[in-house]
């Protein structure tokens, strides 16, 4: 028998912390000569073909005017090894810093677009702007990933999830259903 939760209210602005569509990403880009790297919690899946990934990504953040500029970034996968630096980088404003320099990260060629991969994350998945709709009116990017990078060990990371107030969740042991998988489904 499944078990029945009893339920409380929850005020809706920590909705976040049951909603977070995935990990915690580091973004980078690149304008003008300048690189940045940005820690970002809200971005989702939109679609497998063409792989569509969208991104929320605030107007005061530096990154925002660069990523806007270039149209282009790299969404790179950090594990937990990486999780001070996730939070430094979140804390810090790359208008003042170089993030590269500053958290002790490689900065490595990508082969589609003009941001940098980030050689100490998992994957990274260079990225170019496929839709501005809802840039104005929301900060909603909607990328298109064009090239991905993936480390081939492990294959399920260690990951962070971001529940709100300083605190993460770390990815869970993986189950597999795969004999009952029907990929019509999706």
């Amino acid at each position: 028998m499944t078990k029945r939760y009893e339920k409380n209210d929850l005020p809706v602005g920590q909705v976040r912390r049951y909603l977070e569509p995935g990990p915690i990403v580091l973004v980078s880009s690149a304008w003008e000569g300048k690189t940045n790297i940005m820690t970002l919690g809200w971005q989702t899946v939109m679609e497998f073909t063409p792989s569509l990934v969208g991104c929320m990504i605030s107007s005061g953040n530096h990154s925002f005017q660069m990523i806007r500029n270039s149209r282009e970034c790299v969404i790179n996968l950090p594990t937990t090894k990486l999780t001070d630096t996730v939070v430094g980088i979140g804390n810090t404003s790359g208008a003042e810093i170089d993030k590269f320099t500053e958290f002790g990260l490689t900065a490595e060629d990508a082969h589609e677009v003009g941001a940098p991969l980030i050689r100490e994350c998992h994957a990274s998945f260079e990225c170019r702007l496929h839709d501005g709709a809802l840039v104005e009116k929301y900060n909603f990017f909607i990328f298109e990933v064009v090239k991905a990078h993936v480390t081939a060990s492990p294959k399920h990371p260690e990951t962070l999830h971001y529940t709100g107030d300083g605190v993460f969740m770390v990815s869970g042991k993986i189950i597999s259903r795969r004999s009952q998988f029907r990929p019509e489904m999706l």
